[in-house]
Formats: C-alpha cells, structure tokens, sequence
C-alpha cells in the first residue's frame, strides 16, 4: 500500500499532469506536495483548496440524497472538478480510519490531459494510500 511519496510519484505519471497535493482539508496543509504549484507556491495552492474541499464537504447541498447508502463516516463528495482556460483541477477526498479529511489535489495541462482517466486513477490511489 503506497503512502504519500509513492502516491505523488504515481500521480504524476498520468497524461498532463503538472502537479499533485495531498492536503488535509480542515487545517489547510499540504501534507505532500509534487511539480509545478498553480500560482508558484504549493502552500497557498494547498490552502485554497482547501476552502473549496471544506466547502464541498461541510454542505448539506452536495451530500448525498437521502436512502443513497451514505453512512455518514466518509467524506460526503467522491470529488470535485474544476476547469479553467489551460488546467483541470480533480480533488479526490480520500477515506481516511481516522477523520477523512484528506484529499488528493492534481492539477493536468488541458491540452495534454486526459481527465476522465485522472478521475479514475486519484480514485484507486485513493482506495490505496496508506496514512499514518
């Protein structure tokens, strides 16, 4: 089972990626960073994403519908997807046996990037990483 480190690595072998994050969504910290940040620097790409998972997770408007077999333990958002002019940004929330407030973050080039593969790979890597 991969932690961090292996998990960064993997992540960038996908088509188009230009950087990859694991960050805890309730403090705002990268917990391991990889390539290029949006903006130069990987702590505030970190925080911001943060804001964005904190949001997604915490609202009742994006949890699951009622009787959809959510629990209630993990995350209630598989992911999010943002897009801009030249990037795709995927947050994979990842389930954690603690709190499940991790997420993967990966940034891909829109021109090489294959995002429906990114969306399935961050999937199994999350199922994979090993936290601890």
């Amino acid at each position: 089972m991969p932690g961090i480190d292996e998990c960064l690595v993997e992540a960038m072998r996908l088509p188009g990626a230009l950087g990859a994050a694991v960050v805890d969504w309730t403090s705002g910290l990268a917990l391991g960073t990889v390539g290029e940040a949006p903006g130069g620097d990987h702590e505030t790409t970190a925080a911001e994403a943060a804001e964005l998972a904190r949001i997604a997770a915490e609202h009742r408007a994006f949890a699951p519908e009622e009787g959809s077999g959510w629990d209630g333990e993990d995350p209630p958002v598989e992911d999010l997807i943002v897009s801009n002019r030249d990037t795709y940004h995927v947050l994979r929330f990842v389930r954690t046996t603690f709190d499940s407030s991790v997420f993967l973050h990966l940034w891909l080039s829109r021109a090489d990037g294959n995002l429906a593969l990114a969306r399935i790979r961050l999937g199994e890597m999350a199922g994979r990483l090993v936290l601890g």
